[in-house]
């Protein structure tokens, strides 16, 4: 008899089969963000899944969960040790920060640990003050850096993501050492501390920074790119002022999910994702906000993963 209902609940299984693409989604999903509500990251992440539930995307919206703290370590442990893989349970990345905090170890992730989807933005890091600072150039605020060791204060969303790696290229092309204060709300803590005077300069997204220039809040000194920005035509790069800074902070974002999702499921969800993330909607409430769209398909942002691992390895060596 036990055999009997063995062979049935196998044949049943047999005839369930594993999800099919076009069963899936039947119940809504969750996506997590390893960031506070009002930052770069969670801002972005309700735009471009604002489609969901349309007909002639995945037919079932996507709810945002945050689970901040430790700079993402917390949400990305967390989505590494407890999500599920079944489709039902994404989170955002943030590149080159999870990649980083492998590299330096007390995680419980790595590339390994999640399967990439699709990529819908590359933020670049800033240096930014407060609207009434007295330095209106990295060459002011790096003079004061070299006359005052350890007491330029600058804050960023936390330890080993992209502000924190901009801040450490800084320190080693100007021979100084700032001091980097991580905080524990993410980037939209960061700025706020840069905007209430707290510290005396903050490294943070591009689009956070856009939107506080916008309201008269802060100015923008530099970014930390190879090229100036569209939204920020007049802003020098960090090597125009004289700053050996290359793009290794950018900070690209997308989706992931756990490793051993099955892959009828990500196949599903890379190619609708890829398309929602470079429909026209989306890209124009992307720019009101001042967030930089580059959608970029799963083979791409698995070699953008591997290439940033090489570079943080090379950067963070030693550190």
């Amino acid at each position: 008899m036990k055999r009997l209902i063995a062979g049935a609940a196998l044949a049943l299984l047999g005839l369930t089969g594993p999800i099919q693409a076009d069963e899936y989604p039947d119940r809504p999903i969750m996506m997590m963000v390893s960031y506070g509500a009002g930052g770069a990251t969670d801002f972005q992440a309700r735009i471009v899944t604002m489609t969901a539930a349309n007909e002639d995307a995945l037919g079932a919206p996507i709810a945002i969960i945050n689970k901040p703290g430790a700079g993402g370590r917390v949400g990305w442990n967390w989505f590494a040790t407890q999500a599920d893989p079944d489709g039902y349970t994404l989170a955002v990345y943030n590149a080159p920060h999870f990649i980083a905090q492998a590299i330096k170890g007390g995680v419980s992730y790595d590339t390994d640990s999640f399967e990439p989807i699709a990529n819908w933005g590359a933020d670049p890091a800033v240096f930014v003050v407060g609207a009434d600072s007295p330095f209106n150039s990295m060459a002011d605020a790096m003079a004061y850096a070299k006359e005052n060791p350890g007491k330029l204060t600058v804050s960023g969303a936390g330890l080993f993501v992209g502000h924190h790696i901009a801040a450490l290229q800084i320190d080693k092309a100007s021979g100084t050492k700032m001091a980097y204060i991580p905080t524990a709300g993410g980037g939209a803590a960061a700025m706020k501390a840069v905007i209430a005077g707290e510290v005396m300069a903050g490294i943070n997204n591009l689009s956070d920074a856009y939107r506080a220039q916008q309201a008269g809040n802060v100015k923008i000194l530099a970014v930390a790119d190879l090229e100036r920005h569209a939204f920020l035509p007049d802003v020098p790069t960090m090597r125009e002022e004289g700053l050996d800074v290359d793009a290794s902070s950018v900070n690209f974002r997308g989706v992931m999910v756990p490793k051993g999702t099955p892959p009828e499921v990500i196949d599903k969800l890379s190619e609708t994702l890829t398309q929602m993330f470079a429909s026209e909607e989306v890209a124009q409430k992307m720019s009101a906000g001042g967030a930089p769209i580059h959608v970029m398909n799963r083979e791409e942002v698995a070699r953008m993963w591997a290439e940033r691992q090489q570079t943080l390895k090379e950067l963070l060596a030693g550190l």
